[in-house]
């Protein structure tokens, strides 16, 4: 199997639950350094060969060259697992344009670039698994976060629209997993000019537990899987009382999304990663 986003938060944690099962795995990430810390955690949990691939999602000749690693490396590619993404906080007025085109890319040309890499692999073999790992601002908006919902809404499309093509094909599979709150290192890797950083919305969960629904997609395929006893409830309401949500949304982020922090504008890991934040959790608790 082949993980991006694999050397930090829910990518790493999936590459780590796979390897507990004796997966043979290709990791990409842009951070050498932590990608090697991630290959050691997963050799350490049982995996049966780990290959190490540094590459940028936006590289879509990087990202064949990791399918080529691993179809030349073992003979087939079942699983992969696409969590690589980058996060910016501020109203739309202020974000850097280049900032919002980066979070945008990463999600939806990166996404592109995976699928074009791996489909033609699936196809030819009769079967395999594509799981995205994608959030539950997929289906909701919220203040601040317009780069990112952008970038996923924009996203969920493009995987919705692959479900649609690749219907005649019923051992080939595209599924999204939604997680809401997770404790992961993204949201101190964040952009952000709000003058804080971001804080995972209640109820937080555990990379662990994300991974675990990556797992059971490639067990039972489904097109999106909600990982959140709330994103239901939230989607629901998002949907069904725009009005009421579209009052509450904003300050209930500023209560239970955002960090009591102080820190500078800055770009966060978008153009570039930052290897000292990275990990497989967040420096928040989750169940």
């Amino acid at each position: 199997m082949l993980v991006t986003g694999a050397s930090s938060g829910i990518g790493r944690a999936s590459a780590i639950e796979f390897a507990r099962r004796g997966a043979s795995l290709v990791l990409v990430s842009r951070s050498a350094s932590t990608l090697a810390d991630a290959a050691a955690d997963c050799r350490a949990a049982g995996a049966t060969a780990v290959e190490c691939v540094p590459a940028d999602v936006l590289d879509a000749a990087a990202v064949r060259s990791a399918v080529d690693r691993a179809t030349g490396t073992f003979g087939r590619l079942d699983v992969v697992v696409h969590a690589a993404t980058v996060m910016a906080y501020g109203r739309v007025e202020d974000l850097d344009p280049a900032v919002f085109q980066r979070v945008v890319d990463t999600a939806i040309q990166g996404t592109f670039h995976v699928f074009q890499a791996a489909l033609p692999v699936v196809r030819d073999q009769g079967r395999g698994h594509v799981v995205v790992v994608s959030s539950l601002l997929a289906s909701i908006t919220a203040p601040t976060m317009g780069a990112y919902v952008a970038a996923k809404w924009g996203q969920l499309g493009l995987i919705r629209t692959l479900q649609q093509e690749l219907r005649e094909l019923p051992d080939v599979h595209v599924s999204a997993v939604a997680p809401g709150g997770t404790t992961t290192p993204i949201y101190g890797q964040a952009a952000t000019v709000l003058g804080n950083t971001g804080h995972p919305p209640p109820p937080v969960y555990t990379p662990e537990r994300v991974a675990r629904a990556v797992l059971a997609q490639v067990a039972k395929p489904r097109r999106l899987q909600q990982s959140g006893i709330a994103n239901p409830v939230i989607i629901a309401g998002f949907r069904l009382f725009p009005p009421v949500f579209d009052a509450l949304v904003g300050p209930l982020l500023k209560v239970f999304g955002m960090a009591r922090d102080s820190v500078a504008p800055t770009t966060g890991n978008v153009f570039a990663p930052v290897p000292e934040k990275e990990a497989t959790r967040g420096r928040f608790r989750g169940i």
